[in-house]
């Protein structure tokens, strides 16, 4: 299998070459017409013809057209497809060096020490994609999803990526799903991706959005209406009038963030816009191929007309009425208008008026569009005499954005306000930021261009309370300094005492004069010979680890496990398994098991990470409590709020407690990835049929699973909770595994039943 640095057009007319049979049989099987998301996955069933289409029901089994991986989450996916023992990829595989970049001084000097202190893992995932046929993208290459966007995502196709921020490529029409490593590795080896068949939100886009309001302020709407797991089991697909004058890259944008509701994924229908895109990043045979089936790419016109009968929910939103949002702090779903009783809501939280840094890019919002507008900001406040008040961060997306707008002098008016320019990757987005403006412990506010905001997600900070913005709107309020400031009504007090307001303009949507690719050589195809390629990891490294294939279920019921930790509130994967200084260990399972939990609140003392150690009842951090349950044999259970897992789709938040010791997981509700990976490393997800069962759990009590080897689908599991005394608690829970998904759970993983299947 040949990877290329675009997605060949034979692979895109392959795909529409399947509808003329495939959409007139989903048309038949379900009785009406289509929407968009219907089309693209019955186009991408394994055997349409054997598949119940039941939303929210029934689990399919989907062939994706290509996976995607970043260089974090990469590592542990690459270590488990290693196991397979397969000689390559059965589908077009591409890894991204994009997240262990940090950013501290500046793109050329902290791309330079990344490079140098990460060559082992760069070394690592280089040598495995040319030994198994994958593409990689050398670090600099820029953010994998903006990489996806300008080369690979195409209309009507299908992927599958290892981070949660995949649906970018929505923007261009495309079913593009964030996964677990484990996922990822069943369609490497061939397997299809199985997955419930998503429930569709429509969103009806009408009217045009004017002023300082951008597409950003879309999903930030969104977001306060959905909430963070409004979209849980759903795909949102947008629609209508209004959705046809954004921009290509506005629509990923908006579907980039639809990680932040939950949903499965997002979506945008083909249009005039989209082949604008596809023509400036020369792939016109794309373009003219989605041309000729243009109609396959959207909507039956009947769900259009009629968006009531064909979603299970339609969010109606006039782009004309839709003002500047800011979202914050500590979840993304927090939303008001900019300037909307803001500064109320910061002097009862405690929350700092003053801005104290400014970051904009990042794969949500560093198009060519962005930039300008935000660049035009910049001129005109340079014009007035005005610049940034505070540290202000640039992320560009990729290095063909880097080098446009570099070219185009855009770059330039942001630094003659002020503007820092950091490397082409994640950075600060995902706590790679050396901050050195100020300490932890300082109360603090920033705002940003990008998709999420919890507690230490960009700077490790405690103390850092971050809202997520426009560009346009992160420009302005670092120009102001204060988070109450409203540039479409407020003015600004010049050095001379002139009172002057700052303005924006429509910007450019495209580059007139093309993109610029920048530096070249920044992908390497895997070779044609590999033979002689050797992957070794030593023993002795601290980022790598080859992996131990977990146990498989002994066949008996789980009697007395203790409670190590039971989660209060919010417990995203970032509370599971931080981010920020721990990305070095993302391919070493046991050391970066040192972080287990560590972000955690204790429901039963309200502290952070710690809990008690019942083999010898001192207070411990989880993850030292955990490695001493680990070394003594113990099994244990873990008990979350709601929408457990939310967030990241990093699996290491359901490798390192299995590895641990894990065996089963309760919590009023599961956010869809972390589940999944939970289902995959062979952990038991259960759901208390009583939400206010989580309350009769206490610190010392004992949880019994019975009639294991009896679960089936769809089937409540009885629980047994044992306090001090010796009293029980008969609780009855759920669980949303299929028959082959509890084979995942009795094969100890889901990869060792491919392991099985793959060896004979």
């Amino acid at each position: 299998m040949t990877v290329q640095s675009q997605t060949p057009i034979e692979l895109v007319k392959s795909v529409y070459s399947n509808f003329e049979d495939r959409l007139p049989y989903g048309r038949k099987a379900l009785g009406r017409s289509l929407t968009l998301a219907e089309k693209i996955l019955i186009n991408h069933l394994k055997d349409p013809s054997s598949t119940e289409m039941n939303r929210g029901v029934s689990y399919v089994d989907l062939h994706p057209d290509r996976v995607a991986m970043q260089d974090a989450t990469a590592q542990m996916a690459w270590l488990q497809f290693m196991t397979a023992g397969l000689p390559e990829v059965q589908v077009p595989t591409t890894t991204h060096c994009d997240h262990l970049i940090q950013a501290r001084i500046d793109g050329d000097t902290d791309l330079s020490v990344a490079v140098d202190n990460n060559s082992e893992v760069y070394d690592f995932l280089e040598s495995v994609c040319a030994k198994y046929g994958a593409g990689f993208w050398k670090p600099g290459s820029g953010i994998i999803h903006q990489v996806i966007l300008e080369q690979y995502a195409f209309p009507g196709g299908m992927m599958i990526g290892t981070d949660s921020h995949t649906p970018n490529a929505g923007g261009l029409g495309m079913i593009a799903i964030g996964v677990g490593g484990a996922d990822a590795v069943d369609v490497m080896t061939g397997f299809p991706f199985n997955i419930k068949w998503p429930k569709i939100i429509g969103v009806n886009l009408t009217g045009e959005l004017s002023g300082w309001a951008s597409p950003k302020d879309v999903i930030l709407k969104v977001a306060e209406i959905l909430t963070v797991k409004g979209g849980t089991g759903a795909i949102i697909e947008y629609l209508g009038p209004g959705a046809r004058t954004l921009s290509a890259t506005g629509k990923g944008t908006i579907c980039n963030m639809g990680a932040e509701i939950g949903a499965t994924t997002s979506l945008f229908p083909y249009d005039e816009a989209i082949s604008r895109y596809l023509h400036a990043t020369n792939r016109m045979e794309t373009a003219e191929a989605a041309d000729s089936v243009s109609s396959d790419l959207q909507a039956d016109p009947e769900v259009e007309e009629d968006p009531h009968s064909f979603f299970d929910r339609v969010i109606e939103i006039n782009l004309s009425d839709l003002k500047p949002h800011i979202n914050g702090p500590h979840t993304p779903d927090l939303a008001r208008p900019l300037g909307g009783g803001i500064a109320e809501e910061a002097a009862e939280n405690g929350w700092p008026l003053e801005v104290s840094a400014g970051l904009i890019g990042s794969c949500t919002n560093s198009s060519y569009e962005d930039i300008t507008r935000a660049a035009g900001i910049a001129r005109d406040a340079l014009s007035k005499g005005l610049k940034s008040k505070i540290p202000f961060l640039v992320t560009p997306g990729s290095e063909q954005v880097r080098a446009t707008i570099e070219r185009d002098g855009l770059l330039a008016d942001l630094e003659a306000i002020g503007a820092t320019v950091l490397a082409n990757a994640c950075g600060p987005c995902i706590g790679q930021w050396d901050r050195q403006d100020l300490d932890d412990g300082v109360p603090n506010s920033i705002v940003t261009s990008y998709n999420r905001n919890f507690p230490k997600r960009n700077d490790g900070y405690a103390s850092t309370f971050a809202f997520v913005t426009s560009p346009e709107t992160v420009v302005a309020l670092s120009i102001a300094g204060k988070l109450d400031f409203d540039p479409a009504v407020d003015s600004l007090t010049t050095e001379n005492g002139e009172e002057v307001k700052l303005s924006v303009d429509v910007g450019e949507e495209l580059p007139s004069k093309g993109f610029d690719s920048g530096e070249e050589g920044l992908f390497k195809p895997p070779p044609s010979e590999n033979s002689q390629i050797e992957i070794s990891i030593s023993q002795e490294s601290e980022r790598l680890q080859a992996l131990t294939p977990f146990a498989p279920w002994d066949g008996n019921d789980f009697e007395g496990l203790p409670v190590l930790m039971k989660a209060k509130g919010k417990c995203t994967t970032d509370h599971i398994s931080m981010a920020g200084s721990w990305l070095k260990y993302r391919g070493h399972l046991e050391n970066i098991s040192g972080n287990l939990y560590l972000g955690v609140v204790n429901s039963f003392t309200g502290e952070i990470g710690t809990g008690v150690d019942i083999t010898d009842n001192q207070i411990r951090p989880f993850p030292e409590i955990a490695k001493r349950y680990h070394e003594a044999g113990i099994e244990w259970v873990a008990i979350g709020d709601e929408n457990i897992g939310e967030g990241s789709s990093r699996e290491h938040a359901a490798m390192e407690p299995r590895f641990r010791g894990c065996r089963v997981v309760i919590a009023r509700s599961f956010a869809r990835i972390h589940e999944t990976n939970l289902k995959k490393q062979g952990i038991l997800p259960l759901t208390f049929a009583n939400p206010g069962d989580y309350d009769l759990i206490g610190q010392e009590d004992r949880i019994s699973v019975i009639d294991v080897k009896n679960m089936r689908a769809n089937e409540p599991v009885q629980v047994v909770i044992t306090n001090p005394k010796g009293d029980t608690t008969h609780i009855e829970t759920n669980h949303s595994m299929s028959e082959d998904q509890i084979e995942w759970f009795r094969a100890g993983s889901a990869l060792n039943l491919i392991r099985q299947k793959t060896n004979g």
